[in-house]
């Protein structure tokens, strides 16, 4: 049920239930961090594997000592200058932390949400929250309580209604090796910004399939029930499948020859940031229009260009 209600939220958190939650990427499946019975309900609604572990939501940077220990350095510099905001970073967890939100790793990934309802929320309460993206495991994460509502329907009793996620994908994943960074899942906050401040970062966005650093990490993710394909060359794709239903998933300019309803532009203006505020709202146009594939345009592999081909990699199949 899409509410607005915060007390009747924070009611069935206490009750170790679990709501959808508005954050400024995407909308959150989130429970009590503490408990396990609350944690197991999150990973039996979203049917996501007990391996793959949860990203921890909490109040403020200060409030980061009661989930972690042995913080470097470095990670308080980035929880001090980015949080609230879209950056998760992985730790060394306090024992507090059930296995079962970390997948028996002794690191949780942490994050300070920037949106107003998740931020008033978190402060009313006196646990954090896991909150993994509010759909089913593999699916195209959500960007409006609509999406959560048409994922789960009477299966979540609350779903706070935050408006349009303000960022539109995943926040950006930061472990440390030696106490250096990792970037772990790339994300609303840009590499640039990430190494004005601390200089070069290595970047290690993929894993073993059963065994990730961290969320986000599976090759297979973000991805419609369309089939979708991922290509520098639109037109060649569209000729291999004209005899199928196309929608296209375009950069910033319509493609002749395919209805303009089953097309998606992600920026006129060819603004990245903008695209990938857009992303995943078009993402879920497109899979409702009963298509037989959906092909997607490969941005500029620069700024968070980069950042979208990486989602869309992962929701497509190879040509």
């Amino acid at each position: 049920m899409i509410s607005n209600d915060i007390e009747e939220a924070i009611k069935e958190l206490r009750s170790n239930n679990i709501i959808g939650l508005p954050t400024e990427t995407v909308y959150g499946l989130a429970g009590n961090a503490y408990s396990e019975v609350a944690i197991e309900k999150i990973f039996a609604l979203k049917q996501r594997p007990l391996y793959n572990p949860l990203i921890v939501h909490i109040k403020s940077a200060e409030y980061l000592p009661a989930v972690a220990v042995d913080i470097p350095q470095k990670a308080q510099l980035l929880a001090d200058t980015f949080w609230p905001g879209p950056m998760t970073l992985v730790l060394r967890k306090k024992s507090r932390i059930p296995n079962i939100v970390t997948a028996g790793k002794d690191t949780v990934a942490v994050r300070v949400p920037s949106h107003k309802i998740a931020l008033d929320l978190l402060r009313q309460i006196d646990f954090p929250l896991a909150a993994p993206s509010a759909n089913p495991f593999g699916s195209i994460s959500p960007t409006s309580a609509l999406h959560v509502f048409n994922y789960f329907e009477d299966r979540l009793k609350v779903i706070l209604d935050g408006g349009e996620c303000q960022r539109g994908i995943e926040s950006t994943i930061i472990g440390f090796d030696n106490d250096e960074p990792v970037i772990y899942r790339l994300g609303s906050l840009s590499l640039d910004l990430i190494e004005n401040l601390l200089g070069p970062i290595k970047i290690k966005i993929h894993s073993a399939e059963n065994a990730p650093e961290a969320p986000g990490m599976l090759s297979r993710h973000y991805a419609p029930s369309t089939e979708t394909y991922l290509s520098d060359n639109i037109d060649e794709l569209i000729e291999q499948h004209s005899n199928k239903r196309i929608g296209l998933l375009l950069f910033k300019n319509y493609k002749d020859g395919i209805v303009r309803e089953q097309q998606q532009i992600l920026s006129h203006r060819g603004d990245t940031q903008e695209a990938a505020k857009n992303l995943y709202a078009a993402m879920h146009h497109l899979d409702s229009l009963n298509l037989d594939v959906i092909i997607a345009e490969r941005l500029p592999d620069i700024g968070f260009g980069r950042t979208l081909n990486d989602k869309l990699k992962r929701a497509s199949k190879k040509a």
